[in-house]
Formats: C-alpha cells, sequence, structure tokens
C-alpha cells in the first residue's frame, strides 16, 4: 500500500495527522502537487510536483496508483477514479468513499455545479472542525492498521 495525497488543497492539520500516521506505521506516502510541498524529513514521505494544469496531480495520482493504495483526496472525480482501478479513497473529513456511494455523491456534486453555473449560491462546506479531524484520524488508522495486520 502506498498512501498518495491530492496535496493542493488538503488542509495543513490533515497532513500533520497524514505524516505522523506514515512514520510510526512505515507506510510510504506521497504527497502530489503541482507546487512544493514541505514535508518532514522521513523515508517514508514524498512529495512529487507535477506541472500546472487543470487535474494534472489527479491523473498523475490514478496513473501511478496500485489496487489497494490509499488516496486521501476531497475530489470527488477523482475519489471515483480510485475506486474504479481499486484503491481506496479517504476525505479530509474522514468519510472514506465507497463504490455503493460513490456515484450518488458525484452526482450531487454535478448538480451542485450546475446550479452554481447558473448563478445560485450553494454555499461550500463548513470549515474543517475538531471532529472532523478526529474521525480522519480513527478511520485513518483502521484503515492502516487492517492493512498491517493483513500483510
Amino acid at each position: 500500500m502506498i498512501i498518495w495525497v491530492d496535496a493542493d488543497a488538503c488542509p495543513v492539520v490533515i497532513k500533520e495527522i497524514i505524516f505522523r500516521a506514515a512514520q510510526r506505521t512505515k507506510i510510504e506516502t506521497i504527497l502530489v502537487a503541482n507546487q512544493t510541498i514541505h514535508t518532514p524529513k522521513s523515508a517514508f514521505i514524498k512529495s512529487l510536483r507535477v506541472s500546472s494544469g487543470f487535474d494534472v496531480a489527479d491523473n498523475e495520482i490514478v496513473n501511478r496508483l496500485s489496487t489497494g493504495d490509499l488516496v486521501i483526496t476531497a475530489d470527488i472525480p477523482l475519489a471515483a477514479e480510485v475506486i474504479e482501478k481499486g484503491g481506496l479513497a479517504l476525505n479530509p473529513r474522514g468519510n472514506l468513499y465507497s463504490s455503493d456511494d460513490i456515484k450518488s455523491i458525484l452526482n450531487m456534486r454535478d448538480f451542485n455545479d450546475t446550479l452554481r453555473a447558473s448563478g445560485i449560491n450553494t454555499g461550500g462546506p463548513p470549515p474543517l472542525s475538531k471532529s472532523d479531524r478526529q474521525t480522519f484520524a480513527n478511520n485513518l488508522d483502521t484503515i492502516l492498521t487492517r492493512f498491517k495486520q493483513d500483510n
């Protein structure tokens, strides 16, 4: 398993949780972004800078992804591609996307995009709460513990 992080929009507090988990579990973690991402010195944590452009980082993650890899992303179309390719997709609020729910989540996202394009303000997501951070940390730990037990 490799942990891939869609790092351009990943909150700093979530990256810090990921860094600690990567160190603790000794699982390779790669942050992909179109800008320089600073990472702690670690044999398990790397960053990969890609060129700027629409979905360049997402495409790089999907192209390098192997079955069973974990992707941390709030990008729903990327999560759908990850699941389709046999990976796991966890968002920064701690929600693990599944093949059972990703299509309906993607449809709702597309519907909201259509509303915004027609001038309707749909609002954005609420700020990341302490509860969201805890849910993310707990679900990440569960996924990594299960992986370690199976290997």
